[in-house]
């Protein structure tokens, strides 16, 4: 009974612990003078709302009424995602989860068959508690839980019929992994060949084009469906949007209703995501080429400093986004990171640190804006500094 007693208070206490270094690295991000990015949910409600009412006049007549049940300024935003992504039509919708079951569901019922092949590692996989099964009555199957994107001959040779085919663009938790254009091109023609649709989880998939050397409209125009999201890359409040043929988005809005996502009035998020759209879309190509920059001067920066073991993924970054791996302890890579932000005003790793085994950790860093300011010089010698405080912080572990 003691020794329960004791390994319960030890979980206790290590919880507390990440806690309190949880509150600390919130505070860091909003204090640090120095950061490869800075995202907007970060800032103060003020800040925000200062922010949206200055940008929000270049974008939209705010002397015109409100929305109301999705009219008006949501409608503006729906025919500029379909504009920009060469579709007939797009819907709003309050989140990427409810817009992806509600745009496979439909394809269900045209083709007859609710089997949905994806990645093993795809969001609806991982992050969303089995809601492709639970709630819309899709069956997911796995083409492969491998960390890159699905093959042609997957697809091809998978052992049973499945009616859509829903690729992740990028593969967030693979390292943001995107295929070569004509590996894309050869997936969904593999998926063609099946009788399959196509659907896109292009949450991220703005900032595709630079890896892809293709414009939007023309990456979208290989699926039968796309998602896109309005916060991860455009620095908006929340909200995505499903693109694709006017007759699926018609039913799909029929669905959006049913799944209580009709909401009275959305114009702060349709605002937000317009001025996303108009200010942070046409910089994405200038963040990823920036990410190369700083991804090679992480990679240059703890070979100089010695670290045994390191990893850049992918050594080129596909997107303005990409992990880091490190030979150490995630809470101690996590403890270092935290502590060069609060003695030097320098937030290199802004995110917190994932145990990818023992004595292994893995974090993703994101460069937008703040990050275009850090020349290579400055990241290596921001890793000289990380590299210091890692080792004095397992030091401090171990005695």
């Amino acid at each position: 009974m003691r020794q329960g007693t004791g390994q319960g208070a030890g979980r206790g206490a290590a919880r507390s612990a990440r806690e309190r270094l949880r509150e600390r690295r919130a505070a860091a991000q909003g204090t640090a003078r120095r950061v490869l990015s800075r995202a907007g949910f970060r800032r103060t409600l003020r800040d925000q709302l200062a922010l949206l009412w200055e940008a929000a006049p270049r974008v939209y007549d705010l002397d015109e009424p409100g929305d109301l049940y999705g009219s008006r300024v949501v409608e503006a935003l729906e025919r500029r995602v379909a504009a920009l992504l060469g579709t007939e039509a797009a819907a709003f919708f309050p989140t990427g989860t409810m817009a992806q079951q509600v745009a496979l569901r439909c394809w269900a019922g045209r083709t007859g068959n609710p089997t949905v092949a994806l990645h093993g590692l795809s969001h609806p996989e991982v992050h969303e508690r089995n809601a492709f099964s639970t709630v819309s009555g899709l069956r997911p199957v796995r083409l492969t839980s491998e960390p890159r994107q699905p093959t042609a001959d997957e697809v091809r040779d998978f052992e049973e019929p499945f009616g859509a085919l829903m690729l992740e663009l990028p593969l967030r938790d693979a390292g943001f992994l995107l295929p070569s254009w004509e590996e894309l091109v050869e997936v969904v023609e593999a998926a063609r060949e099946r009788d399959a649709v196509v659907h896109f989880d292009g949450a991220r998939l703005w900032e595709s084009t630079v890896h892809f050397g293709r414009p939007l409209e023309e990456i979208a125009g290989l699926a039968d469906s796309v998602y896109v999201s309005f916060y991860k890359s455009l620095d908006g409040f929340g909200g995505a949007a499903l693109a694709g043929p006017r007759t699926l988005v018609e039913e799909a809005a029929v669905w959006r209703h049913r799944y209580g996502g009709m909401v009275f009035q959305q114009f702060p998020t349709a605002l937000s995501a317009l001025v996303g759209l108009d200010r942070e879309l046409p910089r994405l190509p200038e963040y990823v080429a920036h990410a190369r920059v700083v991804a090679a001067a992480l990679r240059e920066g703890f070979a100089e400093a010695g670290v045994p073991w390191a990893r850049v993924h992918p050594e080129e970054p596909h997107t303005h986004e990409f992990q880091v791996w490190l030979p150490y302890d995630g809470d101690v890579l996590a403890e270092a990171a935290v502590r060069q932000a609060e003695e030097t005003g320098t937030l290199l790793f802004g995110v917190p640190w994932d145990r990818a085994g023992p004595g292994l950790g893995v974090t993703e860093v994101t460069v937008r804006a703040d990050g275009l300011a850090w020349a290579a010089d400055e990241v290596k010698a921001a890793v000289a500094d990380f590299v210091a405080r890692v080792a004095e912080v397992a030091e401090e572990v171990s005695g």
